[in-house]
């Protein structure tokens, strides 16, 4: 799978999306505090007719009550360990992109997570939420020190405002 971006005012393509997992589990354990995601037993397999359906909770990951709480947050930690290295202490994780601007676009959980990695780095981020985000999800968004703009009518929107803002500012663009 190949991740785009948008910086500057170039479309550019990044390397090929890490699969291997130990490489995962070197960020993630130097970076975001690997934790253990329960495992649910859900009573959906019987209204199926299969014998079970498991399913990995990771509503709590990070503490963030969200499912999608590493995407973002991990790409910034990639690019923190690459600056500072895996065995850089906390304090140093914890400057290492203080130099740094992201933005997105988000209907509330990718926002969150940029949001999140952005305060562990030390950088700045801006989330763009569409006018059909709730008030409260970006009101918890700030919470994490972002900046939170709302554009558009819709997700696309939003996307594009968020563009934009990267191209005027040279602002780096998380899309996932």
């Amino acid at each position: 799978e190949i991740a785009s971006c948008l910086v500057g005012s170039e479309m550019c393509i990044r390397d090929r999306v890490r699969t291997d997992v130990e490489s995962v589990r070197e960020v993630v354990h130097a970076c975001l505090k690997p934790e253990k995601s329960p495992l649910i037993q859900s009573d959906l397999a019987q209204k199926l007719g299969i014998d079970s359906l498991w399913f990995k909770d990771e509503r709590n990951r990070m503490n963030l009550g969200s499912f999608k709480a590493i995407g973002a947050s991990y790409v910034l930690a990639r690019e923190a360990a690459a600056r500072v290295g895996f065995e850089a202490t906390e304090e140093e994780l914890k400057n290492s992109l203080h130099d740094k601007s992201y933005v997105t676009a988000s209907a509330g959980n990718h926002g969150l997570s940029l949001a999140n990695g952005a305060r562990l780095f030390g950088a700045k981020a801006v989330i763009y939420l569409s006018k059909t985000v709730p008030e409260e999800f970006g009101d918890y968004i700030k919470t994490f020190g972002a900046e939170v703009v709302v554009a558009g009518e819709n997700y696309e929107e939003s996307m594009q405002a968020a563009a934009k803002a990267a191209s005027d500012n040279d602002l780096s663009l998380i899309h996932i």
